[in-house]
């Protein structure tokens, strides 16, 4: 039977659907519930630990330190800069630093070496930045 227009096949249809269609844009999620998105300095290390030499950060380049969750980039000949490597989309480690660019493969989002500012992708906002000092060749999480 139908009452205005809508048939119990047609609800018990839709109810189906939704069913399904809810858990799986849940699990794409990333929404303020996201605690890794949403705070990505969070796990950036301990102060004063020493993460590497400035003879391996190249020049217009970067390293990622997967243990401190964080990327330490070299925009010019001894200015260095360190931001969170938790891509701001959806909590995905950056994988890579080139051609200027931190870049993160799960959905391609990429950043300034520069500043963490967002170049490209679905990512909304810029990498947090990470306070580092430079002491002989160290570079250390300040």
């Amino acid at each position: 039977m139908s009452r205005d227009g809508i048939t119990r096949r047609n609800a018990l249809t839709g109810a189906a659907t939704a069913g399904v269609a809810l858990p799986l844009l849940a699990a794409c999620g990333g929404g303020d519930d996201d605690t890794t998105a949403n705070d990505p300095g969070a796990s950036a290390g301990t102060p004063g630990e020493v993460l590497a030499s400035t003879s391996e950060i190249p020049v217009g380049g970067g390293e990622i330190f997967e243990d401190q969750s964080v990327v330490v980039t070299q925009p010019t000949e001894g200015e260095f800069k360190c931001f969170s490597a938790i891509c701001t989309h959806q909590g995905c480690l950056v994988s890579s630093v080139k051609d200027g660019a931190i870049n993160c493969t799960c959905h391609g989002s990429s950043f300034s070496i520069e500043d963490g500012s967002v170049l490209g992708g679905p990512a909304p906002s810029a990498l947090s930045s990470v306070d580092v000092t430079v002491e002989g060749d160290d570079i250390s999480i300040a």
